[in-house]
């Protein structure tokens, strides 16, 4: 199986609201999707987590074959977290678009339509 993910292709997204150990590896972030959600860390999901610092994530994802373990730093700003849950909260791919360019997403604000795009 190919190393690579494409975020298009993502059955499921899953965010781990408030805040996560990130010194955890892929044991101990997979341990925390089924003991502490109830989830399933082998669905062709990904589950993300982030720290204290809103400037980096974990993303966690089962190919099949092994685990993939994904970590980014931003060097400039830093992520929309939503911190008042602690819970887990299921993402659209568009949402996740938003959370990687550091945008909230749970924004109300719509965007205006223009012409015939919307």
């Amino acid at each position: 199986m190919d190393s690579v993910l494409d975020f298009k292709h993502l059955s499921q997204v899953f965010i781990v609201c408030g805040r996560t150990d990130l010194r955890k590896g892929i044991d101990g972030l997979a341990a925390v999707v089924q003991e502490e959600y109830d989830l399933n860390p082998f669905a062709p999901a990904l589950f993300l987590f982030c720290g204290v610092r809103r400037d980096r994530f974990k993303a966690l994802y089962w190919e099949g074959d092994g685990f993939l373990l994904l970590y980014k730093r931003f060097e400039n700003g830093h992520l929309q977290w939503p911190r008042s849950r602690e819970d887990i909260m299921e993402l659209t791919t568009k949402q996740l678009r938003w959370l990687l360019s550091g945008m909230s997403i749970e924004s109300t604000v719509r965007p205006a339509k223009i012409g015939n795009l919307y």
